[in-house]
C-alpha cells in the first residue's frame, strides 16, 4: 500500500512513513494510492465479531508490510482495551428507525479516543523499532488534545505540544489538557482561534528546517491514521443493522470533515451507505459549500459546539482531490487561492460530484438546545451539543424512513455540562475515574497567535525535556 499527496508533488510513500510525515512536503495530505474494496461476504462476515477483530479486518490491508499480523492485533487490542463498553462503539435506539452512535466510552469522552488510541500505540511500536523520538505538536479546537496527551503521556519516544484557542474550549475540554503531569506532554494556550492554532501547525511543517531539526510529526487529522481508525465503527455500525443486506444512511457532526471523510472511504470499500450527511453548526462552511459550489471562510463564531468551530476544514483538501480526480496540481491551485483571497470556486462537474456523495444540514444554537431537551423529554439519552447537532441533520435530511438512520454521538454531554444543563435542566456528572478533574491542578501556557513563538516554547520545552 502507497500513499500519496493531495497536491501531486511529494514522494510517494509507504504507510510507516506516511503516517510518521503527517503532512507531506508539499503541503498536501497523504491518501492511499487506491483504496481496497471488501466484497459484501467479507463485510456481513464481520457480523459477530469483537470490535477489536472488526478493526483488524477493516485496517489491515492499508497497513502494507509496517505490521505482522499478530503485532497489528497486538497494538489493537492495547487501544482499546481500557474502554469503558464491551462493545466499544455501542448502538442506542432513539426513534422507529433512528440510532446514535455512542463514540465517547474512551478514557476522554470523546470520538478522538478511538483514532488516538491506536495512534499512540502504533507509533510507540514504530519508534522503538527505528529506536527514534520525535515531537509531536497538534491542534485542537477542543477533543483532539486531550486524546492525543492521554494516548501519547509518559511515552518514552515522544514529546507533544497541543495548540489549543485560549478561553474557547470547555472547562473540561481545557482540564483534561491541562492536569496530566507528565513532563513529556504540554498544553499550550494560544492567543486566536481553532483555525489559528491549525494555520501554525501547518506552517511549522512548511517550515521544513524547523521540521528537520526537531523531527516534527503529528497526530490531528491531517495524519491519514487518524482518518484509517475512525472507518472502522462505520462498518460495525452498518452491519449491526443489516449490512450488506441492507443500506444505511449516517449523519456526522464535523468540523475538520475528518470523520465524515472516514465515512466516506467506507462507502469506497464497498460499505452500502445510502446517505452521507454534514452536519454543521452557525460555523458552516461545509454545508454553504454544498449549496453554492464556494468555499469560502468566514469569522469563526463561539457557539455551544465548540469542537465544531472552525472554517477552514482541511480534511476536505483529502475530497477534493477525488472531486478532480486525483489532479494535485489542480487541488494546489485552489489551496493557493484559498490562503490567497480566503475562498474558491469548485468547477460544475465537481460541485455535481459533491451533492451525488453528501447531503448537508446547519443547526444554530436554538435548534441544537431544542433537539438536547427534546431527546431527553422522550427517555433518550442525555445528549451533547455535538451529538445533537448529528441528530437535528438527520431528521432534517431523512429521507427513506425503511433505511436506517444513524447519528454519530461524538462526546459525553458531561463534557458540556454549562450548555446541557441550560438546554435540558439536567447537569451530567463525570464519570467516577474523572471526578475530581476540577480539583487537579493546571499547567497552562500562554502564546502569541505567532510561528516564532510558538516554535521557540517547543524548541525550550523540547530541549529541557532531553535534558531531565
Amino acid at each position: 500500500m502507497r500513499y500519496v499527496s493531495t497536491r501531486g508533488q511529494a514522494p510517494v510513500l509507504s504507510f510507516e512513513a506516511a503516517m510518521l510525515s503527517g503532512l507531506a512536503r508539499d503541503g498536501g495530505l497523504y491518501v492511499p494510492e487506491a483504496v481496497p474494496v471488501m466484497p459484501p461476504d467479507e463485510i456481513a462476515a464481520l457480523a459477530g465479531l469483537s470490535y477489536e477483530d472488526a478493526a483488524y479486518r477493516v485496517m489491515r490491508p492499508f497497513v502494507g508490510d509496517c505490521f505482522s499480523d499478530g503485532e497489528f492485533r497486538a497494538i489493537i487490542g492495547r487501544a482499546y482495551a481500557g474502554f469503558g463498553h464491551p462493545a466499544r462503539c455501542p448502538l442506542v435506539q432513539i426513534g422507529p428507525n433512528d440510532w446514535l452512535l455512542e463514540l465517547h466510552h474512551g478514557p476522554t469522552l470523546a470520538f478522538k479516543d478511538l483514532a488516538m488510541q491506536l495512534v499512540g500505540q502504533m507509533f510507540e511500536a514504530v519508534l522503538a523499532r527505528r529506536a527514534e523520538r520525535v515531537t509531536i505538536v497538534g491542534a485542537t479546537s477542543g477533543d483532539t488534545g486531550s486524546a492525543a496527551i492521554e494516548a501519547f503521556r509518559g511515552l518514552d519516544a515522544a514529546d507533544l505540544f497541543i495548540l489549543y484557542p485560549r478561553g474557547r474550549v470547555s472547562e473540561v475540554q481545557r482540564r483534561q489538557m491541562t492536569t496530566p503531569t507528565e513532563a513529556n506532554v504540554h498544553a499550550i494556550a494560544v492567543e486566536g482561534d481553532f483555525d489559528d492554532c491549525q494555520a501554525l501547525l501547518k506552517a511549522m511543517f512548511n517550515d521544513h528546517a524547523f521540521r528537520d531539526e526537531v523531527a516534527l510529526a503529528t497526530v490531528n487529522s491531517i495524519n491519514w491514521v487518524r482518518v484509517l481508525a475512525q472507518v472502522v465503527y462505520y462498518f460495525t455500525a452498518a452491519v449491526a443493522l443489516g449490512a450488506p443486506g441492507r443500506a444505511v444512511s449516517f449523519s456526522v457532526p464535523t468540523g475538520n470533515f475528518g470523520d465524515i471523510f472516514a465515512g466516506h472511504v467506507a462507502r469506497r470499500m464497498g460499505l452500502p451507505i445510502e446517505r452521507l450527511i454534514i452536519a454543521t453548526n452557525e460555523n458552516d462552511i461545509l454545508h454553504r459549500t454544498l449549496e453554492s459550489g464556494v468555499y469560502e471562510t468566514r469569522g469563526v463564531t463561539p457557539t455551544t459546539s465548540p469542537s465544531m468551530d472552525i472554517q477552514v476544514s482541511s480534511n476536505f483538501e483529502r475530497l477534493l482531490f477525488e472531486l478532480y480526480d486525483n489532479d494535485g496540481g489542480a487541488v494546489a491551485r485552489s489551496m493557493a487561492e484559498l490562503g490567497e483571497s480566503g475562498r474558491f470556486a469548485l468547477s460544475q462537474g465537481a460541485v455535481a460530484r459533491l451533492r451525488e456523495g453528501f447531503a448537508s444540514a446547519r443547526s444554530d444554537q436554538a435548534a441544537t438546545a431544542a433537539m438536547i431537551a427534546r431527546v431527553a423529554r422522550e427517555g433518550g439519552p442525555v445528549l451533547d451539543p455535538h451529538s445533537a447537532i448529528g441528530v437535528v441533520a438527520a431528521r432534517a435530511c431523512r429521507g427513506d424512513p425503511s433505511v436506517p438512520m444513524i447519528a454519530l454521538g461524538t462526546a459525553h454531554a458531561a463534557k458540556f455540562p454549562d450548555a446541557v444543563g441550560d438546554a435540558c435542566g439536567v447537569r451530567p456528572a463525570l464519570p467516577a475515574r474523572l471526578a475530581d478533574l476540577y480539583e487537579r491542578e493546571e499547567r497552562i501556557t500562554v502564546v502569541a497567535n505567532d510561528l516564532a513563538s510558538v516554535e521557540a516554547l517547543v524548541r525550550q520545552n523540547r530541549m529541557e525535556q532531553r535534558q531531565a
